[in-house]
């Protein structure tokens, strides 16, 4: 391959990436604009269900609740190994 071909390619790949981005920005987009205008609503719901779990099995609430903690530790300490 020369660098004629490899330019070609690249245009081509370029052009291919633009198309998908717009694809996806034709499914990604309304779900996005919905939670943005609806902010309020669907952190409201989220208390909602948090509550119903908490009333209806407290044993699964720990369980969320770790899986989370484990979770924030775990972006912490890869934070931390990135910056040093």
């Amino acid at each position: 391959m020369n660098i004629d071909d490899i330019l070609v390619e690249n245009e081509k790949l370029k052009i291919e990436n633009m198309e998908l981005k717009r694809q996806i920005d034709t499914y990604s987009k309304p779900q996005k604009l919905y939670y943005e205008r609806n902010k309020e609503v669907v952190n409201q719901k989220a208390k909602e269900r948090m509550k119903k779990i908490a009333q209806e099995n407290p044993n699964k609430l720990k369980e969320i609740n770790r899986k989370a903690y484990l979770k924030r530790k775990e972006k912490i300490s890869v934070k931390q190994n990135e910056n040093v």
